[in-house]
């Protein structure tokens, strides 16, 4: 039955690609699965999959703040940073594809992921320093609901919101290296560049050939006095 082959891999084929099926079947699948396993009945989630077309600028920065807020708004963090599941959480832990998407929102998307650590020449602060202001502008606490009525809308105080501001959005030395946990897990050596140089030189049948030296600097260490043998720049929210 050829034609009716052909159909049927043709209905496939339309699948392919298709985000709003797949994140539909994902979620159908393991709403089954966990229901399953806790004894449970109906959906994880109420409503379905949905995608918002949104402008440069102005919209795509206040979406973006609107979805990094969301677990300072729901009580489950007190900083946007220390929630991982989300982009902002995932570009303070090196994520360099979440990097690179805030530096885009915060108009420093033509230097790549690289411009989130680094200053932009005409303000002075690096994209980093940009969006952590915004958001703590944006999270503000809301004693009064978008349409006038009344409610409190969880968020930052306003001194918390005016300190990050007079702070340009610059995070301490130690909540950096808190975003890099796995530095301290997975680092394999942590201590002055001497130090892991030597242990490198000590145990150099175990490294690659090709590589040459074995400090790695911790680009989250403002004193620079601080270097690992492994640099762990991708994925390090985990």
């Amino acid at each position: 039955m050829p034609e009716e082959a052909d159909a049927l891999i043709a209905g496939y084929l339309r699948r392919m690609c298709n985000l709003p099926v797949f994140v539909k079947e994902l979620k159908e699948r393991f709403s089954r699965w966990y229901n399953k396993h806790r004894g449970r009945r109906g959906t994880l989630w109420m409503e379905r999959f949905k995608s918002v077309l949104v402008e440069d600028g102005e919209a795509l920065r206040t979406m973006a703040a609107y979805i990094d807020l969301n677990p300072v708004r729901a009580g489950m963090v007190k900083d946007p940073k220390d929630y991982r599941w989300c982009g902002y959480g995932e570009a303070m832990g090196g994520g360099q594809a979440a990097r690179l998407g805030l530096c885009q929102v915060a108009g420093h998307g033509e230097r790549g992921a690289t411009a989130w650590d680094t200053p932009a020449a005409a303000k002075g602060m690096s994209a980093a320093e940009v969006y952590r202001c915004w958001l703590f502008e944006d999270g503000r606490l809301r004693t009064t609901t978008p349409a006038g009525g009344a409610g409190t809308k969880a968020g930052f105080s306003n001194k918390a919101s005016a300190a990050e501001k007079q702070r340009l959005g610059k995070l301490s030395r130690g909540a950096l290296l808190r975003c890099r946990v796995r530095y301290f897990t997975d680092g394999l050596v942590l201590g002055s560049k001497s130090y892991v140089d030597g242990v490198f030189e000590q145990y150099r049948g175990h490294f690659a050939p090709q590589r040459t030296s074995g400090a790695r600097a911790l680009r989250e260490d403002a004193h620079g006095s601080l270097f690992t043998a492994r640099q762990l720049t991708v994925r390090t929210v985990g």
